[in-house]
């Protein structure tokens, strides 16, 4: 690879030999030839002559002699005749300038060019190859015409070239040999041909850093960067891939520039790192192994690319901790926290998704997630009472079976209202321990008085379940109830729903069957029930429907179906052997 303007005139194997590479011009060589000629006959083009045809707006750095060109070229004769061209060798030309490598003319030619400059060059004979010419093809005395476009330009003293053309704000990190990175990068050569492109494959390059598994020169432009940070990194050939290239895209001798932005950045012995961003004043528990989280997150890369949020399925994500449900550095960053809490946690690959990665999430990559937590219980939690206020006349205690009427405000444990009974101005009635609330309220309302007000906590196996109510109660919520009873009616004695306040009628069932047939029908029944409720001689159980009750009593009579109750059904319930009946 080289032509007449590549190496110096210099002394062949033998007088009168001369060598001819298939470049044609390589090499020169006549017996006794000094290096120049002694002297040189009047021609046309006494004088070296450089006509600038183009010069690049950037010009960072010239030729200088010592340094090391690739450059392309047509030779020519004043003619047009061509007589060696490196583009139809397809290889630049290499080589030192100012070492003697080149004809006189070019190396001084060479001087000053910048990468991407193309200059006409017109070599007088005596800066060429003088009166002797080439046999065969340079004639003695020639004036050489030369087309010459610098593609490369470095010296032997050079090193890495690290220039930064952005840079975040924070900085908390930077590439120390033996970290694990991922960057993006675009491959060119110092004219800025591309050879090779990350994005083109939109895939990261992921390597270790400083430990041998890149080009020298780039494991040292990778140090000290932030993630985020964007680089030019310009590597001369001996930090490169020397004379050789790599055999593919680059060729021996090649200055590499990579334009770098570093998207990822971790070492295999990092573990977690936590930044607590809001922790609530008061922290009456945090998350241990065994408990159930429900919190909100955004989940994105180091780089802030976004691959997963909560928020936008509007929906938490409800886990167990510490069981392995998760990734292994999301156990153990949920681990600790408090209700209301929100907290960064970031988690090398290793404690992620691995090499492999999953989904949007690319393989080695470090994983930030941006949580807040919600609500957290246990399975073996219970109902949870504190008491505001107490009256202090609070002799009668609620017990079940009894109606009560009452005051709440509903929400989730993070404050999230769900439902009050002050919005809509009436209290909610129930009658206590019939399953007529969920089973945490019922617990939650025992043994209060009249006046009492207190704070019930219901864990989700208490109250509405995995599934909640759609719309009204996240599945797996905690629920957090403000009480204030304002009324009880105390209930009867489990399994009845009406007793006597006097003695019973020995002649009951003559008295309810006022037509005198001998046969009971609900009519008859339900009007002589509430006749002794409106004389104060019965009660019913409160809190329920009159007719329901009533029917269900008429029911429990009529014990063969038949829509009438006999003498022979009618029995009391102190009359009952060992039936469980809801009747008189």
């Amino acid at each position: 690879m080289a032509g007449p303007a590549a190496v110096r005139r210099r002394r062949g194997p033998g007088c009168g030999a001369a060598l001819v590479l298939p470049a044609l011009l390589v090499s020169w060589a006549a017996c006794q030839a000094p290096p120049v000629p002694a002297a040189q006959p009047p021609a046309d083009g006494a004088d070296l002559r450089v006509e600038q045809r183009f010069v690049p707006e950037s010009c960072p750095r010239a030729v200088r002699p010592g340094d090391f060109v690739r450059y392309h070229y047509l030779g020519a004769f004043p003619d047009g005749t061509r007589f060696d061209s490196s583009y139809d060798r397809g290889s630049t030309f290499n080589v030192f300038v100012g070492k003697g490598q080149l004809i006189a003319g070019m190396d001084k030619a060479l001087v000053g060019m910048c990468v991407n400059e193309r200059r006409f060059v017109k070599i007088p004979p005596k800066l060429a190859y003088g009166s002797e010419g080439v046999s065969g093809v340079i004639p003695p005395n020639a004036v050489l015409h030369f087309d010459v476009l610098l593609i490369d330009l470095w010296n032997s003293e050079d090193e890495v070239q690290v220039q930064t053309y952005f840079k975040p704000e924070k900085c908390p990190r930077t590439v120390q040999v033996s970290d694990f990175v991922r960057y993006h990068y675009n491959g060119t050569f110092l004219d800025g041909t591309l050879f090779d492109s990350s994005h083109n494959r939109m895939r990261t390059y992921d390597t270790y850093v400083g430990i041998g598994w890149l080009i020298p020169g780039m494991d040292q432009g990778l140090l000290g960067m932030c993630v985020g940070e964007k680089r030019i990194i310009t590597i001369p050939p001996f930090l490169a891939y020397g004379e050789e290239g790599d055999g593919k895209e680059i060729p021996g001798q090649a200055s590499l520039v990579f334009d770098v932005v570093l998207l990822d950045l971790h070492n295999p012995k990092d573990g977690i790192a936590i930044e607590n961003q809001q922790v609530p004043e008061s922290c009456e528990r945090r998350s241990q192994t065994g408990d159930f989280l429900r919190y909100h997150y955004n989940g994105t890369l180091l780089d802030g690319t976004l691959f997963d949020s909560s928020y936008s399925r509007n929906r938490t994500y409800d886990t167990y901790v510490g069981k392995g449900y998760v990734i292994a550095g999301m156990d153990e960053g949920l681990l600790g926290v408090c209700t209301g809490e929100k907290r960064r946690i970031i988690i090398p690959p290793h404690l992620g998704y691995g090499e492999e990665g999953r989904g949007k999430i690319p393989g080695s990559a470090v994983l930030v997630f941006d949580i807040h937590v919600i609500d957290f219980h246990n399975p073996s939690d219970s109902v949870g009472i504190t008491v505001n206020y107490k009256p202090s006349n609070c002799t009668v205690l609620s017990k079940k079976g009894d109606y009560l009427k009452y005051h709440y405000n509903a929400s989730l444990l993070d404050g999230t209202l769900l439902d009050s009974t002050h919005s809509l101005g009436k209290t909610y009635n129930i009658v206590l321990g019939s399953g007529q609330v969920v089973v945490g309220m019922d617990m939650g309302l025992q043994d209060m008085c009249v006046g009492e007000r207190r704070k019930v906590v219901i864990p989700p196996h208490l109250g509405y379940g995995e599934d909640g109510v759609e719309g009204e109660v996240p599945g797996s919520a905690v629920l957090v109830f403000d009480i204030e009873l304002l009324e009880l009616v105390s209930g009867l004695p489990e399994g009845y729903m009406f007793v006597w306040n006097g003695e019973v009628s020995p002649n009951l069932f003559e008295e309810i069957d006022q037509n005198h047939d001998g046969e009971v029908l609900l009519e008859e029944f339900s009007e002589y029930i509430q006749a002794q409720v409106d004389s104060g001689k019965g009660k019913l159980a409160p809190g329920f429907d009159f007719e329901k009750i009533v029917k269900n009593m008429f029911t429990n009579q009529d014990r063969d179906g038949n829509g009438k109750v006999t003498a022979d059904e009618f029995k009391l319930k102190d009359q009952e052997a060992k039936e469980e009946h809801d009747e008189l």
